[in-house]
């Protein structure tokens, strides 16, 4: 067993004995991965045929049983079950049909507000306003002030026009309010209305695919081609060498060049006239390849932000919720100060971001919507939230991401002909392999065997595994992971 063979490589890794008993197990859960199909099997394919005559589905996989799935098990259509390490590309917190979850709509206040589907902006429920103070203020990094949206791309869309509400106010002072000039030209997209400002991303982002956070998503061709975009500066984000113990001078003077860069790129997009807003950034940019950056490069970042007054989102959609062991990634950084504006998604279930005074805008219809978010997933979070602090979830991530981090490593000695740069922090894991191809046979064989972990960038494989993931669910990982190596190799 995989387990035997991590005793030598795991003596400094905290045991966690208790796991395999221990009350963050959701019952029900299968003992292990049963494939009895082919994948995607034949009830699988006929449905992805069905579906093809609706919509283009050249990206769906498989077809999945919710009714039946639990835990860290995804099972499909075909019957077959998946260990699911990639949980609907980190968006699922506490496993398949958690008990806590299912409970929630059976209170029919709760039912309710589910069905009636409110539109908060104007006509919220009474307990609104306790549920954003004692939920989602409950896990704020610091900020005073949230916004609720039902995605990633709208919060982040939504939260750009927040960086740039507040910087115009500042230009504008205290008490000026809008001339008729910015009212007219506004609505035919000119200055001053619709001003020359912009905001700085870097190479390898993903912030959404909607046509603002689109202009600052640089991790893939296919999400952009054919679609007009926006002449905002585009950043180098750090690419390191691994292990980075073995490397801190390089990958030192990685950061500073980087840092160069941004600092270079606003004062010559400010030169010009169109002024840098804000900074967009990810504390470990996900899609683009799990690129992950040093608290240093943060708090200088942070520090060129404030200097330049632009404002600082640090986009925490895929990697907040406690993917990382803290609930916030950006924790890591010990920054200065919370950042101005801090986006979620998935594993929060609600979209949304919270927020500094000066990002809130003094007028209201400035960051509007019909639903702005959903009090229904409001109600899931606060059984989430609920789970992770009682059952301490943040510290069994961080224990089962050592388990994985370690075992990773020790398949990267044995095949280094095949990986290479094991990173991330807690259980948001990835490893490179040495080509695209080689990348998306593992990925392929993985499934085949009832594994499903994730692709990112060009060549590297990524774990997002719940935050009940435990040391046998790792080793059953590692196992297969194994396997399919010896196979590919």
């Amino acid at each position: 067993m995989w387990s035997r063979q991590l005793n030598g490589v795991l003596k400094n890794v905290p045991k966690i004995g208790s796991l395999r008993t221990t009350a963050t197990a959701v019952p029900g859960e299968p003992k292990g991965p049963n494939i009895v199909t082919a994948v995607p099997g034949p009830a699988s394919k006929k449905l992805i045929a069905d579906l093809n005559t609706i919509n283009q589905s050249g990206s769906v996989q498989l077809f999945a049983d919710y009714d039946k799935s639990i835990g860290n098990y995804l099972i499909d259509v075909d019957g077959n079950v998946f260990l699911d390490a990639f949980t609907q590309i980190s968006s699922i917190p506490i496993g398949y049909n958690h008990p806590e979850l299912l409970k929630v709509f059976h209170e029919d206040h709760k039912l309710k507000a589910l069905v009636n589907r409110p539109a908060l902006g104007v006509y919220p429920g009474k307990d609104w306003p306790e549920k954003l103070r004692n939920v989602l203020l409950s896990v704020s990094p610091g900020l005073p002030q949230v916004m609720t949206m039902m995605c990633g791309s709208c919060s982040n869309e939504n939260a750009y026009k927040a960086l740039f509400i507040s910087y115009r106010a500042k230009e504008r002072g205290e008490n000026v309010d809008f001339s008729e000039l910015e009212n007219t030209s506004c609505m035919v997209n000119k200055p001053p209305g619709s001003p020359n400002l912009t905001l700085l991303s870097f190479h390898g982002a993903f912030h959404g695919r909607t046509m603002g956070t689109l202009a600052t998503t640089h991790s893939k061709a296919i999400h952009k081609l054919d679609v007009p975009s926006l002449d905002w500066p585009i950043a180098h984000f750090p690419r390191y060498k691994y292990p980075l113990e073995e490397n801190v001078r390089e990958n030192q003077a990685e950061d500073q060049k980087c840092l160069a860069e941004v600092e270079d790129l606003i004062e010559k997009y400010n030169k010009k006239g169109t002024y840098v807003a804000g900074i967009v950034v990810e504390p470990i940019q996900s899609e683009g390849g799990d690129n992950e950056a040093s608290p240093e490069f943060f708090q200088e970042l942070q520090r060129i932000a404030k200097k330049h007054r632009a404002g600082l989102l640090i986009d925490e959609v895929q990697t907040g919720a406690g993917a990382t062991g803290k609930m916030w990634c950006h924790e890591y950084f010990n920054l200065e100060s919370p950042p101005d504006i801090v986006t979620f998604s998935k594993k929060m279930l609600t979209g949304g971001f919270f927020h500094t005074l000066d990002m809130r805008p003094k007028h209201p219809y400035r960051i509007f919507n019909t639903w702005l978010g959903d009090p229904g997933k409001l109600f899931l979070l606060e059984a989430v939230v609920k789970v992770i602090k009682q059952q301490n979830l943040l510290e069994q991530v961080q224990k089962t991401g050592n388990r994985l981090k370690a075992g990773l490593l020790d398949l990267e000695k044995q095949h280094s002909n095949l990986l290479n740069s094991t990173r991330g922090r807690g259980s948001f894991l990835s490893v490179n392999t040495t080509d695209h191809g080689l990348r998306d046979k593992i990925l392929e064989k993985l499934k085949q065997k009832g594994v499903i972990a994730g692709g990112c960038g060009d060549h590297a494989i990524r774990l997002r595994p719940s935050l009940v993931f435990q040391e046998q669910h790792a080793d059953i990982f590692l196992d297969k992971f194994s396997q399919v190596l010896n196979d590919v190799k």
